[in-house]
């Protein structure tokens, strides 16, 4: 079995369009985890969310946006370390739609399977056990650690699986150690490069194979849609995520 995992579209619906391209091509994958954060940031809100939903081989959990988000429309606050990105999580939640806001809450916030005898763990980042449950305004996921196996270790290594998969820190993290792999594959929907990461995992070898694979798509195009729907606080967004700096 080979198994795909996506994380943090962030609404570029181009982005995903050409990552699931390439997984369909394939022809040999069969399911596809999504590890939160489908929304905000990039303006594709229902456009991303119509397309995964409309998958039966995909599975989804939340992730911080994601919760951020539901919460404002539910009228259930917003968390106080999230205040800067506040404008544009209300604009978002205006465009989302109702079967989607519905669906949307229904997602869970960990996915575990076993598969060919190697336990796998889908999360958009640590939470402690206490804190599984803990609403989003109250900041349950990890503060963000640098990708090193140390800091995956001192996360994930009480974790009861052989591969940790998670995204939310938005660069590529592959770490392995005598009994564990930590992978987030990389922001499949936020880069200053233009290309949209994703990871495969291959159960059909004895040990599972990992690879950390790159899908071209128009960014260009992605980036005009900023000004024709006049996206609140896109120059910030640009600098932090999408426009590498000049020398």
């Amino acid at each position: 079995m080979k198994l795909a995992i996506i994380t943090d579209i962030h609404g570029n619906e181009l982005a995903l369009k050409s990552v699931l391209q390439e997984i369909d091509n394939r022809g040999d994958t069969e399911e596809i985890w999504c590890l939160g954060d489908m929304i905000a940031m990039g303006p594709d809100t229902n456009e991303v969310l119509d397309l995964l939903f409309a998958r039966p081989d995909i599975r989804m959990i939340t992730g911080n946006h994601d919760e951020a988000i539901l919460s404002l429309i539910a009228g259930e606050g917003h968390p106080e370390s999230y205040k800067h990105t506040r404008e544009h999580h209300e604009w978002i939640a205006k465009r989302l739609s109702t079967d989607n806001f519905m669906k949307l809450k229904q997602l869970p916030r960990m996915i575990e399977e076993e598969i060919n005898r190697t336990r796998i763990i889908g999360i958009h980042y640590h939470i402690a056990l206490d804190k599984r449950n803990t609403h989003i305004k109250n900041d349950p996921f990890h503060s963000i650690l640098e990708p090193t196996l140390e800091n995956m270790e001192n996360m994930f290594e009480n974790y009861p699986a052989e591969i940790i998969c998670f995204g939310h820190h938005h660069p590529e993290h592959l770490f392995q150690n005598s009994h564990q792999v930590y992978l987030n594959p990389g922001a499949l929907g936020v880069s200053k490069g233009n290309t949209a990461p994703y990871a495969i995992i291959d159960f059909d070898e004895r040990k599972p194979i990992v690879s950390i694979l790159h899908a071209h798509y128009d960014k260009k195009t992605f980036l005009q849609k900023f000004d024709t729907l006049k996206v609140p606080q896109k120059e910030i967004l640009f600098k932090l995520f999408y426009v590498a700096n000049k020398a």
